[in-house]
């Protein structure tokens, strides 16, 4: 198990400096997805799958598909179309591909294991999870929430439409 998670560990950093090393968002947000999946698998393997499945859900899954959409909204014309046609040639996928196989097949060696815990033998469930969060570490979440609350109304007013006569 100690292997799978350094190998685990090795894919995120490799996929987390080629998102930061990528000159089009795009190459940058799949190596950011493969970088989200191996945190998941690193979660796993110190024996908290219930973080790991919300790492999938909510980072690789929910906000990564924000992202998508927010690029593709960003139409500049026929620009646009000629570098969509360029992201779908195969080359363009080599990297994330290789890094995601990696993870499947350390996925499929850790669950034909048995799939326990790395270091400690133990799984965290929700109950222990959620006793956490709304225990020693309310005080973190709330300011969490009151910093999202901050972003939210920011980007409201940053998105919102004014009318030329003033209104």
């Amino acid at each position: 198990m100690t292997a799978l998670f350094y190998v685990a560990a090795a894919v995120a950093v490799g996929a987390t400096l080629l998102t930061i090393t990528r000159l089009d968002a795009v190459h940058a947000l799949l190596y950011l997805v493969v970088s989200l999946l191996a945190v998941a698998v690193i979660f796993f393997t110190l024996g908290a799958p219930f973080v790991a499945i919300l790492e999938v859900i909510i980072y690789a899954g929910a906000i990564m598909v924000l992202f998508v959409f927010v690029v593709m909204m960003l139409n500049l014309g026929e620009a646009a179309v000629a570098q969509e046609r360029r992201w779908l040639e195969p080359r363009m996928w080599v990297g994330p591909a290789i890094l995601s196989v990696i993870l499947l097949v350390e996925v499929l060696a850790m669950l034909a294991g048995g799939g326990g815990s790395a270091l400690t033998g133990a799984i965290v469930g929700p109950k222990q999870v959620g006793a956490a969060l709304f225990g020693p570490y309310l005080l973190g979440v709330e300011l969490a929430s009151m910093l999202l609350l901050a972003g939210l109304v920011g980007a409201y007013h940053l998105g919102r439409r004014t009318d030329a006569a003033g209104g």
